[in-house]
C-alpha cells in the first residue's frame, strides 16, 4: 500500500483485523519484507503496521542533507492518515532512534514504546563507523561493503554457528549491495543518523517502555541501553544473552515474545 506524503510515496503494510496496534520500525538496511517471518504471529492477535522509511524499500528517495526528523514527521503523517492511536511503537537500531524521537514529540499517540539495540545519542564513535561504511559505499565495491558492515551486525557465535544461513544471506545481499541506487540511499540514511540525540529529552517520555539490549552487540553496546533505561522514567531493561545487534534474526522467537508480552503487559522470563 502507498501513502502519498509531502515528500513522496511511502510504502506500508497493515495486517490483522483486531487487537492493539503494533508499529514496527526498520533498522537501517531493512524494509517491510524484512519482517515477513514475524507477520503471522503478530497479526493473529494484533494489527501490525510496517513501513519503509524514506530511502528504504519502495518509499521515496530524498535529496542529501536531511535528518531523522523527516522520518518522524512522515510517521506522524502516516498514522494520521490511517487514523491510528494508542499504538505500541517498536523500533530496532535506526528504527529505535526514530521511535525515541517520535516519543519525545508525539507520545500522546502511544500506548507503549519498545526499543531494541538503540542509543540515546549517536556518539562520535558510532558516527565514525557510519562514515567508514559510507566511504566504502562510494567505491561501489559490493563485497567490500558487505565485509565492512555485516560481520559487525551479528554476534561472533551466531556468525560461526549459522554458516549456511550467513552464506545464503551473503548471496542475497551482494546483489543488493551491487546496486548504486541502494548504496546512495544507504549513504543518506547513515548521514541522517549523525544528529540523533534525545539525551536531554528522554526523561520526558512517560509511556511504559521496554528497552532491549544484546550482550554481544558491538555496534550499540549494552552500556548504551543501560543509559537509556535509566533516563526514561517508566522503562524496564531486558538483556538478550549470546546475541548481537541483529536481535530479531538471532533470537526471533524471543524477539516476538518480548514484543507481545510488552503489548499485553505480561512478564517474560529469560532462561
Amino acid at each position: 500500500m502507498i501513502f502519498e506524503s509531502a515528500k513522496g510515496p511511502v510504502h506500508y503494510q497493515l495486517d490483522g483485523e483486531r487487537g492493539p496496534v503494533i508499529v514496527l520500525l526498520n533498522g537501517i538496511m531493512m524494509r517491510t519484507t524484512s519482517w515477513e517471518a514475524f507477520q503471522p504471529a503478530f497479526s493473529k492477535q494484533t494489527r501490525l503496521l510496517r513501513l519503509d522509511f524514506y530511502d528504504q524499500g519502495q518509499s521515496a528517495s530524498l535529496e542529501a542533507g536531511y535528518t531523522q526528523d523527516v522520518q518522524v514527521e512522515m510517521l506522524e503523517a502516516l498514522l494520521n492518515h490511517l487514523d491510528l492511536t494508542d499504538i505500541h511503537l517498536a523500533g530496532i537500531s535506526y528504527g529505535a532512534s526514530i521511535a525515541l524521537q517520535y516519543a519525545v514529540k508525539y507520545q500522546d499517540r502511544l500506548a507503549s514504546l519498545m526499543l531494541f539495540n538503540g542509543v540515546l545519542k549517536t556518539s562520535s564513535w558510532l558516527r565514525d563507523i557510519g562514515r567508514g561504511w559510507n566511504e566504502v559505499a562510494k567505491t561501489r565495491n559490493a563485497l567490500a561493503y558487505y565485509h565492512i558492515t555485516i560481520p559487525y551486525i551479528y554476534s561472533d557465535t551466531f556468525y560461526e554457528a549459522r554458516t549456511d544461513w550467513m552464506a545464503a544471506r551473503k548471496h542475497v545481499l551482494l546483489d543488493i549491495f551491487a546496486d548504486p541506487i541502494f548504496l546512495d540511499r544507504q549513504i543518506r540514511l547513515t548521514d541522517s543518523a549523525e544528529t540523533h540525540d534525545v539525551k536531554a529529552q528522554a526523561n520526558t517520555i512517560q509511556v511504559r517502555t521496554l528497552v532491549v539490549s544484546s550482550d554481544k552487540d558491538v555496534l550499540t553496546p549494552p552500556s548504551e541501553q543501560v543509559k537509556m533505561a535509566e533516563a526514561i522514567p517508566n522503562a524496564s531493561l531486558v538483556t538478550l544473552p549470546g546475541c548481537g545487534h541483529a536481535s530479531m534474526y538471532e533470537a526471533p522467537t524471543l524477539f516476538s515474545s518480548l514484543i507481545l508480552g510488552h503489548v499485553f503487559n505480561q512478564e517474560i522470563t529469560l532462561n
